[in-house]
């Protein structure tokens, strides 16, 4: 083995960890390098997609999760800072068979158009009811999430419908 090999794999041994978490309910392990992304955690070993990659800086939300029940972007959420916690995707929110209030809320509105940000999108507001279940238009407008096609006013009107959804139907 080459010296500058050897000397990236006691530098890569050294700085690795197991990193013990949950994700989407099922207790994880990952061995690794505890500075990677949890985005590439959950794309390239958990092969969740859902997530995706936009801006990598954690500005446009594509890559919006819950970390322990909060909004978290995970394109900058290094693998140490999971440690313990609990993780939902856009996998773990609903099924087919059950979809969560929200993803109904997106379907009934016909919001996506590309749909790339959309899981990200739906993190968020899941996020933004959980925290406010009667949210105001400034409220909703201030969800940073961004979307290249412009769907905001039917992200607005789902994000609304299913506020009232949450609420048990209740204006």
């Amino acid at each position: 083995m080459h010296f500058a090999q050897r000397r990236a794999e006691r530098m890569r041994r050294a700085t690795a960890m197991t990193v013990e978490f949950e994700l989407n309910g099922v207790a994880q392990a990952f061995a690794g390098d505890p500075t990677m992304p949890v985005l590439w955690y959950l794309r390239d070993y958990a092969h969740l997609t859902g997530t995706k990659f936009g801006c990598g800086i954690g500005v446009c939300g594509a890559c919006t999760i819950h970390v322990s029940g909060a909004a978290r972007r995970a394109c900058i959420t290094p693998m140490s800072a999971v440690a313990g916690l609990k993780l939902t995707t856009i996998e773990g929110i609903g099924s087919p068979a059950q979809l969560h209030p929200v993803q109904e809320a997106w379907i009934a509105e016909d919001v996506p158009q590309c749909g790339y940000c959309q899981a990200g999108q739906i993190m968020a507001t899941i996020d933004l009811l959980q925290r406010n279940s009667d949210p105001s238009d400034a409220e909703i407008a201030a969800l940073s999430n961004l979307c290249r096609c412009g769907t905001y006013p039917r992200i607005r009107r789902a994000v609304r419908r299913a506020a009232v959804a949450l609420r048990g139907g209740k204006g």
